[in-house]
């Protein structure tokens, strides 16, 4: 038999919500927030700082690592109000992609001189992953890693790279044996970004983000660059891209709250023929869609996280149930919002629009919509 799960926070969990709402509140508004996203590094390096102040950059590591041992669901209760505020710090990129990589697969002597520093906030990393020929098929990896004496070269080209403007380590997986799609075959390497060969084309993102292009080119590491063992990487990768979809679904949900919250609050207030919108019944019946979407992505996103952090035989069907969920209704939820709004709701001076375009974009990454309920029906 299956036991009850408890959906009500602990004393710390509330602790920890309550000090993100309160910092959110206090200092990170909205113009703060498009001010960041167009600076050069796309986030502000302050704010980044004082999440490690803070401890919530080593909210998700043992105590061995200089972290704090929380959970998944700690994770998923910070990335949902990161969602409310449209948070264009690199937590995903740093804590969750590439300090996932690290506590899973690094030795302690990677460990001390990569992942302390991340937590600590003075080390800026990336998670390349993703090939233009890969689609979402995790080990669809071309990359190439050839071993040479006592090290190795590497042949290849990533793409949407999070946080590569700003990135000085690089993990990449890449193939060193088996064929293009086997799950084996594949190693983790850590490579600093200014080493020779190594090539990043950065660009911003449409929703407010920053991203690059890497080619490496006859880049050239010693045998300490890999991180795990050679050809085990698969495990590592899948696990870490698990955390990170369940990460962003999170902040997807904590957009769709605001988006139904503002969206209610402007129908209230906007007059049409006399008399507020919200007065009129077939746009009550849209907004209480809105509320039902949102009510059930939350109830599937804490069931997809608990399952998953407590190693369940089916948390890798929750997680793209959740994924689905938030592709479909997700982007739903966006479009009423927009249209309630009507015009304005695609002004760049209306947040509104921002919260739509991130919205859009976490349906796409770490799989989209269609690509998990092909794995649901699978």
């Amino acid at each position: 038999m299956r036991q009850a799960m408890n959906f009500s926070l602990d004393d710390t969990q509330t602790m920890l919500a309550d000090s993100i709402e309160k910092f959110i509140e206090n200092d990170y508004d909205f113009e703060s927030r498009q001010k960041y996203s167009g600076s050069d590094t796309g986030f502000s390096i302050d704010v980044w700082k004082m999440f490690a102040e803070l401890g919530w950059t080593a909210v998700p590591f043992s105590e061995d690592d200089g972290g704090f041992g929380g959970s998944p669901i700690d994770v998923m209760i910070m990335m949902q109000r990161f969602g409310r505020a449209l948070i264009v710090e690199p937590y995903l990129a740093n804590i969750i992609l590439s300090g996932g990589i690290l506590r899973r697969a690094a030795n302690a002597e990677q460990r001390e001189r990569w992942l302390h520093p991340i937590i600590a906030g003075d080390l800026h990393a990336s998670l390349a992953f993703v090939e233009p020929q890969g689609r979402y098929d995790l080990a669809n990896i071309a990359t190439t890693a050839s071993a040479e004496g006592d090290g190795w070269i590497l042949d290849g080209r990533k793409g949407y790279v999070l946080n590569g403007r700003n990135a000085e380590l690089l993990l990449v997986p890449a193939r060193t044996s088996g064929a293009q799609s086997d799950a084996d075959g594949i190693t983790l390497f850590a490579i600093d970004a200014s080493t020779d060969g190594v090539s990043i084309d950065d660009y911003p993102t449409v929703d407010g983000h920053q991203a690059a292009e890497i080619v490496l080119d006859d880049v050239r590491v010693d045998s300490e660059a890999v991180i795990g063992n050679v050809d085990a990487g698969f495990a590592a990768l899948d696990a870490t891209i698990d955390d990170a979809t369940l990460a962003v679904c999170a902040e997807a949900v904590g957009i769709m709250q605001v988006l139904k919250d503002k969206t209610v609050e402007y129908a209230k207030n906007r007059i049409q023929f006399g008399v507020p919108i919200g007065s009129f019944q077939a746009l009550q019946h849209r907004m209480v869609d809105m509320l039902t979407d949102c009510e059930q992505s939350q109830s599937l996103l804490m069931w997809a996280t608990m399952v998953n952090a407590a190693g369940q035989s089916d948390a890798k069907r929750a997680i793209s149930a959740i994924k689905y969920k938030i592709g479909t209704t997700g982007r739903k939820v966006g479009e009423e919002a927009v249209q309630i709004h009507g015009g304005m709701g695609v002004s760049w001076e209306l947040d509104i629009a921002h919260y739509f375009k991130r919205l859009v974009t976490i349906g796409q990454i770490f799989g989209n919509a269609d690509w998990h309920l092909d794995k649901l029906a699978a």
